[in-house]
């Protein structure tokens, strides 16, 4: 775990890693962190264990990867930027269980950096334009991951951690948390970041379900049904769903025709991927 000293030593790295002069790219989506009571505060929310193995997703000028690095944890960072890895490199190559891939995180095979049963624990300032794919592609590999820790604009933290009911209810929510408890964790403001951003951003914890909630569910068939019935979101369920469920099905699970889709809960988009028949699924 974390301890205040460490915390001391992590600053004093990510203030040497700062003063690169690296010029933010909006092409890559960088805003880098800069404010070192967040990192510390993000630090203590991972509090990564020596015998952990975490992988860090766009470390960028290494704020954060100082704070992970010092714990004596595995640390395997993905870096898009290859201006940026010289610096990393030089900064971190130190720390004998630090590894450096310069890679794109949406097309990263995180199978590859797996070792036995040891799960993952993957943290990240996340870029806003690959934010939702990214998540998507890291769900689909929950089962090999311990937990996640990210830094998303509000917006998307919001949808994340949404009920049902709420505005933010919607297809990221539901699969999210199909997989995952999802907790919001804290907001970070603008002024955080070089150069800062003209949105909220905030941190959440994602820890993927030890035991399925619904054992017999097929998640494609889920993830189907999500993404029509939210197809036209001001839509009723009857609208969104013709030629696919109609009135008697959708009574037969206890859904009302005339509701929209935000007032659904997991259970009954569950219970509705449930009667989608492999035709169906094909044609829609």
């Amino acid at each position: 775990m974390l301890t205040d000293p460490w915390l001391t030593r992590a600053t004093s790295i990510c203030m040497a890693t700062q003063k690169s002069g690296h010029t933010p790219r909006k092409r890559f989506g960088q805003n880098f962190l800069q404010d070192d009571a967040v990192i510390q505060a993000i630090a203590r929310a991972v509090s990564p264990a020596a015998t952990d193995h975490v992988v860090e997703i766009g470390p960028g000028q290494g704020a954060l990867t100082g704070a992970l690095v010092v714990s004596g944890c595995r640390l395997d960072a993905i870096e898009l930027d290859r201006d940026l890895t010289t610096q990393l490199l030089a900064s971190f190559s130190i720390y004998p269980d630090f590894k450096l891939h310069s890679a794109d995180a949406l097309k990263f095979d995180f199978t590859s950096l797996v070792s036995g049963d040891k799960k993952l624990r993957v943290v990240g300032n996340l870029p806003y334009n690959i934010s939702t794919p990214l998540l998507f592609s890291l769900l689909d590999q929950a089962p090999l991951i311990a937990d996640m820790h990210f830094m998303l604009q509000k917006e998307v933290v919001d949808r994340l951690a949404a009920s049902p009911g709420s505005k933010d209810w919607g297809r990221l929510g539901i699969m999210a948390q199909y997989d995952c408890d999802v907790t919001h964790l804290f907001s970070v403001p603008p002024e955080a970041f070089t150069p800062p951003p003209k949105v909220q951003s905030a941190i959440v914890r994602l820890v993927p379900r030890e035991a399925p909630l619904y054992p017999s569910c097929d998640k494609t068939q889920l993830g189907k049904v999500v993404q029509l019935a939210f197809s036209q979101r001001r839509k009723t369920l009857r609208n969104n769903f013709k030629g696919v469920f109609d009135d008697v099905q959708l009574r037969s699970v206890d859904i009302d025709p005339h509701a929209r889709a935000e007032t659904l809960g997991i259970n009954q988009f569950v219970a509705l991927s449930a009667l989608l028949t492999d035709v169906q699924l094909s044609d829609t």
